[in-house]
């Protein structure tokens, strides 16, 4: 007995030396790096070189489509393909988990949309979902039309150049504060402005908490703002319960007044968080892709003449100073077709991270509870095998949507997790372009096709063109 005993005693540690060993070989390969630290900077300087593509098909060649790594903090599994992305974008939400970075979640706050999970999630977005879903948005297509009007005559009529880029941000953040905060010009928008450049600032970065980072930056300004959103929250309070305010006039009001099916509320936090979450998303992303399509029509004719026909036969059948409707929209059919090849090439998100909720195991390989996992949404848009010549702009890809194969376009993320604010961004999209084609030509100042990331791509010099005013139809 004692022999035995003996024996047990000797074996335990080398089966659980076995064990481990056989669990650390069945994670992914690739290098963890330096604690906390990782690959990050590695990363971020590929962002700011535009080189973030190759640096991950380097990865995809020296490990296969999953490899682990460590971002921002946390270690991290990479995977790459339509597999890939149906495993994100489909998992149980017990499984898997939206998962931001440490500095994303601490500048827009733990409330916010991107990281909620199950009911909470489902809450939240039905929320936001029902404020931006379409027959509520058809009836901004006109305050959206005078936006750009006022934006066009206040910023481009009478110049002879401008900056594309922060211009469209300007625009995209009046658009948001006008009908998604009822928020007027003034001081105070101004202050707004800051703070979130202060905040996408920090986003990108390390979490590293010292007064001369960025990311501290970011943190401050991020309190600030909130502070401002808390203020709003107290005015549409009291604009809807003692002066009778509609609840559909803004979402902060309608945010204020909605009940669930078991008379649940948006708290405040959540509303705050999510606030700061919409007006990010929405200030960057479609202004990213407003810009990118100002400088494509620069560099391809053919692709400009169809644009400008489509947009002119519109503006011929509108009586002078009539707004644009839904309708007209309905007929620009090429003109979103060259805003999905646009954001194929050049989509505003790079990637995301998911949050692992318990071991999971995919391509062979267990992946941790508590790792994260990081998707990139260009990798399978830039793929010969799902879009031939991948390089060439190609609006016509999109004529049959039905013949892209699922999961591997992905500007918008996909399934339940998929963004609320997309046709949103469509119709910001299809009246600006409609305005700058039918008024203005421009030519570009930098002939270069060059951006870096930092977190959005940034054309050179954020995009400067001479422009030129066209002679009203």
């Amino acid at each position: 007995m004692n022999t035995f005993l003996t024996i047990c005693l000797f074996l335990i540690p080398i089966f659980l030396l076995l064990a481990k060993r056989r669990s650390s070989k069945r994670l992914p390969p690739g290098s963890l790096g330096i604690p906390i630290i990782g690959q990050s900077f590695d990363l971020l300087q590929a962002f700011q070189a535009n080189t973030a593509e190759k640096w991950l098909e380097e990865r995809i060649r020296k490990y296969g489509p999953i490899s682990k790594l460590s971002l921002f903090g946390k270690p991290t599994v990479f995977i790459h393909g339509p597999a890939a992305n149906k495993f994100v974008f489909t998992s149980d939400i017990s499984t898997i988990a939206d998962q931001q970075m440490k500095s994303v979640q601490m500048i827009l706050g733990d409330r916010n949309l991107l990281e909620l999970s199950g009911k909470d999630h489902k809450r939240v977005r039905g929320a936001l979902l029902s404020f931006l879903k379409l027959e509520s948005l058809k009836q901004y297509v006109g305050k959206i039309d005078e936006e750009m009007r006022k934006h066009l005559e206040m910023h481009w009529q009478g110049k002879e150049k401008v900056v594309v880029l922060p211009l469209m941000k300007t625009l995209t953040f009046d658009i948001i504060c006008t009908l998604l905060f009822g928020l007027e010009r003034g001081t105070r928008r101004d202050k707004f402005v800051d703070c979130f450049q202060e905040m996408l600032q920090g986003m990108l970065t390390v979490p590293v908490n010292l007064p001369f980072t960025r990311y501290n930056r970011g943190l401050r300004a991020s309190a600030k703002a909130q502070n401002m959103v808390k203020d709003l929250i107290y005015e549409k309070r009291v604009e809807l319960e003692q002066k009778g305010g509609s609840p559909h006039q803004d979402l902060i009001t309608y945010l204020l007044s909605i009940r669930g099916q078991d008379n649940e509320v948006i708290t405040e936090k959540e509303i705050v968080h999510n606030i700061l979450f919409v007006m990010v998303a929405g200030y960057d992303t479609t202004s990213v892709l407003i810009t990118f399509i100002v400088r494509l029509l620069a560099n391809d004719p053919a692709v400009y003449a169809a644009v400008l026909q489509e947009q002119e036969e519109i503006a011929k059948n509108k009586n002078s100073g009539e707004f644009l409707t839904w309708e007209d929209l309905a007929k620009m059919k090429y003109t979103w077709r060259v805003a999905m090849e646009t954001l194929r090439m050049f989509p505003p998100v790079f990637g995301g991270f998911r949050r692992v909720l318990k071991d999971i195991e995919y391509g062979g390989y267990l992946i941790p509870k508590g790792w994260q996992i990081l998707w990139v949404a260009s990798m399978t848009h830039m793929e010969n095998s799902i879009f031939p010549e991948p390089s060439k702009f190609d609006p016509t890809r999109f004529e049959n949507q039905a013949s892209v194969p699922p999961h591997c376009y992905i500007p918008f993320g996909g399934g339940p997790h998929m963004c609320p604010g997309n046709e949103f961004a469509r119709i910001e999209t299809l009246v600006a372009i409609h305005y700058l084609v039918t008024r203005f030509t421009w030519k570009l100042c930098y002939t270069d096709n060059f951006f870096s990331r930092d977190p959005m791509p940034k054309p050179t010099q954020g995009l400067p063109v001479y422009i030129v005013p066209k002679k009203p139809l």
